[in-house]
């Protein structure tokens, strides 16, 4: 079965905000056996706009990544992020 991934960018408006969500996502990647692949080093943007932070998460599958995002854990952490950052979440199978 394929892995799902979790690819996050974003720009940070309020870093202690985002430094609170940093915690939180991090306990429910460990609730939820997610494991960070990137999270936030160097990038350059080769195409299209880029952004300051850039995450990519791994987890067992497409419905667990999902099970993830949707879980209530992850779900309070998006509550303290929404208000402290501009950005995208996208979801991903990945290739068999």
């Amino acid at each position: 079965m394929p892995k799902g991934y979790i690819i996050v960018r974003m720009t940070v408006t309020d870093p202690d905000a985002y430094k609170t969500y940093a915690a939180m996502a991090s306990e429910a990647m460990r609730i939820h056996g997610v494991k960070p692949l990137a999270r936030g080093g160097r990038s350059t943007a080769v195409e299209g706009e880029g952004r300051p932070r850039n995450v990519v998460l791994e987890a067992e599958s497409y419905e667990a990544a999902l099970a993830y995002y949707h879980s209530p854990e992850y779900q309070a952490a998006v509550a303290v992020r929404k208000p402290a950052g501009i950005g995208e979440v996208v979801i991903v199978e990945g290739a068999e």
